[in-house]
């Protein structure tokens, strides 16, 4: 078979001809159903070594002026598949591998999943004079169940703390709650989750 990409960050199985790039790409997309970041498009394929940077940033522009996606109106900066690109995925989609459909389906959809979790379970950093306020916040994606603020001496731990948080925010909550109930299941649950 013809290579004709760049194979610099490539690893073995990964993608080295255009049209496999292409219709992946339409595959994601239209598997996921849902507008993507292109640094999260990127991030996905280069995670796994699937394809050269420069392949895929010049084939999201291709498929973008071949009409088969489209800059999202509603999420600026994402993309989406048009009626077109989801027929080409439906058409070639077996073209692919299926561990690399897997892999590549499967990251974004935890890609979604946090964000979702980081949209719906805030973290605020404020600077005060002593180092900083972390103040997390959990959600039904409704209201706040659970608000409390951490002091951090400085920006990394503040960072540590939200991105610890955002990992799992229902285990804080079920923490938190089992602690100020007194409930011996819900922390025995807690501490079984965080340790899974």
């Amino acid at each position: 078979m013809e290579y004709d990409t760049f194979t610099a960050g490539v690893g073995p199985g990964g993608l080295r001809t255009k049209n496999d790039i292409r219709v992946l790409l339409c595959y994601l997309l239209a598997s996921v159903g849902a507008p993507l970041p292109q640094e999260d498009i990127l991030s996905i394929l280069q995670e796994y070594d699937l394809a050269n940077y420069f392949e895929i940033m010049d084939t999201l522009s291709d498929l973008q002026s071949k009409g088969l996606i489209q800059a999202s109106q509603e999420f600026p900066g994402c993309v989406t598949t048009t009626q077109q690109g989801r027929e080409v995925a439906r058409q070639l989609d077996v073209t692919l591998p299926i561990s690399i459909r897997e892999k590549t389906v499967g990251a974004a959809m935890n890609l979604l999943a946090r964000a979702k979790r980081e949209q719906e379970n805030r973290v605020e950093i404020k600077k005060n004079e002593k180092g900083y306020s972390v103040t997390c916040h959990v959600s039904d994606g409704e209201m706040d169940l659970l608000a409390f603020t951490l002091y951090a001496p400085d920006r990394y731990q503040a960072n540590q703390i939200k991105k610890n948080f955002h990992r799992n925010p229902e285990i804080v909550y079920r923490a938190v709650l089992a602690a100020v109930t007194g409930s011996r299941d819900l922390a025995a649950d807690a501490l079984r989750r965080i340790t899974s």
